[in-house]
């Protein structure tokens, strides 16, 4: 009775990760020479993919973007996460550039959700080339808070420390936390790192979660990484193969008040979530 309790007072949150490569699709190593043209300019192929993007993302509630363009030549002057929220049926929406270059590129991070999203707080990631950035969004009221954090870490291990250590002053105190995106190392090395500054977080126990190159995957580079009170259901690594990473989808159980959501219409143009400093009401809530 207890067990059927708790469960009815839980809900799934789908969940995935993906660096989409903005638009590009990279099925061998010759692609990186060969479509090097497609990060500066634009091609029909690209809005090809991103359509066969939105529609793998449109199971899921919360998704974590890495390496999509913000509104730049190569896109077409298309902000990649508005136009994938748009097709893909999600009502929030929100971009965070990382490294602007103008008309020539529009380098960000981007979050698609399905469920209200009560506060958006951008970071910029240490590191002694600058560029890294990771959104920050709060979803739920009051203790059961949930904290979502999208992020692409740098290449550089070093680098990485500085900014797993900034993360994990800022998810320290909160009891449900989410890490999803590109940290561009293994799962142990994160878990590791983060426990070392006195957060711990948890993955599923499928160790053969390899995500890069898309190919022929030998790198365990994408996560989706929750704190001990989140029970996860399952975890998968879907063989997308468009960019040169493979999207890494995980479903997880949450208390059901954390996750209260009125219902939308898949037909509402998304609004775009903004963050804390633009101090904006949307749809009566604060965000």
């Amino acid at each position: 009775m207890e067990n059927a309790l708790q469960a009815e007072n839980k809900r799934i949150l789908k969940l995935l990760s993906y660096n989409v490569q903005v638009g590009i699709q990279t099925r061998h190593y010759r692609d990186y020479i060969m479509s090097s043209w497609q990060h500066l300019l634009p091609n029909q192929k690209r809005l090809d993919n991103l359509h066969k993007i939105s529609h793998l993302l449109k199971p899921y509630d919360l998704v974590a973007l890495q390496e999509v363009d913000g509104g730049s030549l190569r896109s077409s002057y298309i902000n990649q996460v508005e136009f994938l929220a748009n097709y893909s049926g999600f009502p929030y929406w929100y971009h965070q550039c990382n490294r602007n270059l103008g008309k020539i590129a529009q380098h960000s991070n981007g979050l698609l959700a399905k469920l209200p999203v009560n506060q958006i707080i951008n970071h910029k990631l240490p590191g002694l080339i600058p560029g890294r950035g990771a959104i920050e969004a709060v979803l739920g009221h009051g203790e059961e808070q949930l904290k979502v954090i999208v992020a692409h870490l740098s290449l550089s291990r070093r680098a990485r420390r500085k900014q797993v250590e900034y993360l994990a002053s800022k998810i320290s105190d909160y009891p449900y936390v989410i890490i999803m995106g590109d940290l561009n190392c293994s799962g142990d090395e994160l878990r590791k790192q983060f426990a070392s500054h006195g957060v711990t977080l948890k993955t599923s126990d499928n160790v053969a979660n390899l995500t890069f190159p898309s190919w022929q995957p030998v790198h365990q580079y994408d996560h989706i990484l929750v704190s001990p009170l989140i029970e996860i259901v399952s975890e998968t690594i879907l063989p997308d193969p468009i960019s040169d990473h493979l999207p890494i989808a995980l479903e997880v159980l949450l208390p059901s008040s954390i996750l209260t959501t009125d219902a939308y219409d898949d037909h509402t143009h998304p609004i775009r979530i903004c963050n804390n400093i633009d101090n904006k009401h949307i749809n009566g809530i604060h965000l």
